[in-house]
Formats: C-alpha cells, sequence, structure tokens
C-alpha cells in the first residue's frame, strides 16, 4: 500500500498555490509548509511538492502518472477546472472511462510541471 508520493516543482510558491486549488476538490488541504516542500492531505500528507530549483518541464511522455480518488463526478469535473483555471493543461476531459477490470470516472491535468494528475470515482 503507498503511504504517500512525492512530486518535483520548479517553482515552489506557483506550486503550492496551483496544488491548494486542484486538491480541494478532492478533499486534500495544505498541511505542512517547509522551505523547500508542501505537504497535503486530509489527515496527515499523503501528496508532497518539492522544490527542485532549475527544474525543466517535464515532457508529455515522461511517464509520471499519479492518480488521486474521489468521491462524486462533481469532484473530478471540480479538480479538472481548477487545474486548467490555476496554470495546468488538458490531458484528458472528464468522464466515463474503460479501465481494466472496471469502468470509472476520470480526468487527467498536467500540472505547471508537466507532472500527470488524474482524479477518478468509481461507480458504487
Amino acid at each position: 500500500m503507498i503511504d504517500h508520493v512525492s512530486v518535483a516543482v520548479a517553482d515552489l510558491a506557483r506550486s503550492a498555490a496551483f496544488y491548494e486549488a486542484v486538491l480541494a476538490p478532492l478533499g486534500l488541504t495544505k498541511l505542512v509548509t517547509r522551505e523547500r516542500t508542501v505537504g497535503f492531505g486530509k489527515a496527515y500528507p499523503e501528496f508532497w511538492i518539492n522544490l527542485r530549483e532549475g527544474l525543466a518541464p517535464q515532457p508529455a511522455t515522461a511517464g509520471i502518472h499519479i492518480c488521486l480518488r474521489t468521491r462524486s463526478e462533481d469532484n473530478v469535473r471540480a479538480f479538472h477546472a481548477a487545474a486548467l483555471a490555476h496554470g495546468g493543461a488538458d490531458a484528458g476531459a472528464p468522464g466515463p472511462r474503460q479501465a481494466a477490470m472496471t469502468t470509472y470516472y476520470g480526468a487527467f491535468i498536467f500540472d505547471p510541471d508537466g507532472n500527470k494528475i488524474e482524479a477518478v470515482t468509481f461507480p458504487r
């Protein structure tokens, strides 16, 4: 089981503001702020951003993909909209998708550094 994930960012203040807006619809808030890192989560930091000076934006083919689960399709849509409104890019509009074992509703975005983040909810 994964406890937490971290992504590298070139501008900590910019990315902290971006993720504060993007993760809010998923129920994650900023819990820890340090000189070179910020942690977001529900009860403890589950999603970290870490400053890496000189980091070049990652190409879409870099391979990083982090998926965060949420409770509703509305949350997925709000996540996607917040990303686009705060400097992110579309990597897959909200909608139904077919996974290997089930269908789900998800959306994909690229953060300002090219990290690919997905929000997903599964039918009940």
